[in-house]
């Protein structure tokens, strides 16, 4: 009985439980719940924290499905949602039934929520009632799911606790670029959940292994359903993360994915802070400054819409950056200098990795940093790389004594290799656990030549 009373006073104490239950692993926790209901009540928010959905034509549609949604919904604070190109997601030319010939199809949204049957079946879901017969009998059953507005209103109002929202839309082939999917649907039906849920703490948005026509879906400003203070809402976002799938990058490559990369970008000026932008594939533009590529100021022959109007962009300032991190990307060295003088009151920190500079050098890019600091100080932190040997210690002798044999066997060797282990004894413990490069034939080689005895 008494330990039964203490172990109810350290379950009933918060800081106590919820410290215990930080620790139990998130596969366990389904079991955890089955021991008693309070167990259950307890451990909801934690196995309910994070949510994966993997995007089929019932996820959003199923009833029971939706009444789990509707229990545990308060609980998401984070959702990735999923959903890949394959071969269902293509959709082919809509045909005309009699006359054969492909039939426009002019997409609006249909994002009336009610639920009265006979208000629903007055109003035909795809403009008109012909065109909506056509769909029924040509498109699957996912492409109609991913058109389904309401539903992912209804899915996107159940989670009103959400903070961090990841999108991912992996597997689109090069030469389906500038077709639209069943994928790009479905991203439509989340920009307009999104909107119209009322979703006060996401500020946090992450599109991870995404096609470059994904931001043209999910930038309001773009039109397909959006409300006048649609944009209000997308400007609450303070962390973006984007991985991109690369565009081929020449002197004159089509423009229309960076222009609409530019223009999704510019649609978080105002609010962003931290940015991590990376190029899936070849290396890609810097994103922060396409206003001044060329492929962006002169009209091409090698354009894909060559009959746009070709306007300057406005560059892109994010008033309140404060961490950014780019990888995988092609630069000027006057462009990395122009984005760390445009950001110096508000930047603390920037990464640009795995970048090629296409003209000029590092000093060149960084030498903001020497007029902001002052000085040329910030150059002595660079972390410094040097190559260490592998020293593994002989079984049954005593360090002090391994540690004098060593020293008169190294003593022996030529004067480079005395420098290396110099060096090596004077980094850091850090340093010596980065070691490799180590072959079995360079391994052999050494302990066949050793001093000592190993097994």
């Amino acid at each position: 009985m008494a330990s039964g009373s203490t172990f109810l006073r350290f379950w009933l104490t918060d800081r106590a439980r919820d410290t215990l239950l930080s620790f139990v692993p998130k596969e366990d926790l389904p079991a955890f719940r089955l021991a008693c209901h309070d167990f259950s009540v307890r451990a909801a928010p934690l196995a309910f924290e994070e949510i994966n959905i993997d995007f089929r034509a019932s996820t959003f549609t199923k009833p029971a499905r939706m009444a789990a949604l509707d229990r545990i919904g308060h609980h998401v604070s984070t959702l990735s949602f999923t959903m890949s190109h394959t071969p269902e997601t293509f959709l082919p030319p809509l045909l005309d039934p009699v006359t054969g010939e492909e039939v426009t199809f002019i997409y609006e949204p249909y994002t009336q929520t009610t639920r009265d049957s006979a208000s629903r079946l007055s109003n035909p879901t795809y403009g008109s009632w012909e065109m909506t017969d056509m769909l029924v009998k040509q498109y699957s059953p996912l492409f109609h799911a991913a058109a389904n507005v309401p539903s992912f209103i209804h899915a996107f109002s159940s989670l009103r606790n959400l903070k961090h929202l990841k999108i991912s839309c992996p597997g689109q082939e090069a030469v389906q670029r500038y077709r639209r999917s069943i994928v790009d649907y479905a991203l439509i039906s989340i920009r307009i959940a999104v909107e119209r849920s009322n979703l006060l703490l996401l500020d946090t948005l992450s599109l991870l292994s995404i096609h470059p026509a994904a931001v043209l879906y999910l930038n309001p400003s773009m039109g397909f359903g959006a409300l006048p203070n649609s944009v209000k809402r997308w400007k609450r976002t303070t962390k973006l993360t984007i991985c991109m799938d690369s565009i081929p990058f020449s002197p004159y490559p089509p423009s229309d994915h960076l222009k609409l990369l530019h223009s999704y970008l510019q649609l978080f000026a105002s609010s962003l802070t931290d940015l991590v932008f990376r190029w899936q594939g070849i290396k890609g533009l810097f994103p922060l400054s396409l206003d001044k590529e060329v492929c962006l100021q002169e009209k091409s022959p090698e354009m894909a819409c060559p009959r746009r109007c070709h306007l300057a962009l406005r560059p892109l300032k994010l008033e309140k950056l404060r961490n950014m991190e780019v990888e995988n990307i092609v630069v000027g060295a006057s462009q990395v200098s122009s984005f760390i003088t445009a950001h110096r009151h508000t930047i603390r920190e920037f990464s640009f990795e795995d970048t090629h500079l296409r003209s000029g050098d590092w000093d060149q890019a960084l030498m903001p940093l020497t007029r902001i600091s002052g000085s040329e100080k910030w150059k002595e932190k660079a972390e410094e790389v040097m190559d260490v040997p592998l020293l593994l210690s002989p079984v049954g002798l005593e360090e002090k004594k391994a540690n004098e044999a060593m020293v008169d066997y190294f003593n022996c060797k030529p004067k480079a290799f005395r420098s290396s282990i110099e060096a090596w004894q004077k980094a850091g413990a850090r340093s010596r656990d980065l070691f490799g490069g180590v072959t079995p034939g360079h391994m052999k080689r050494f302990l066949q030549t050793s001093i000592f005895s190993w097994r």
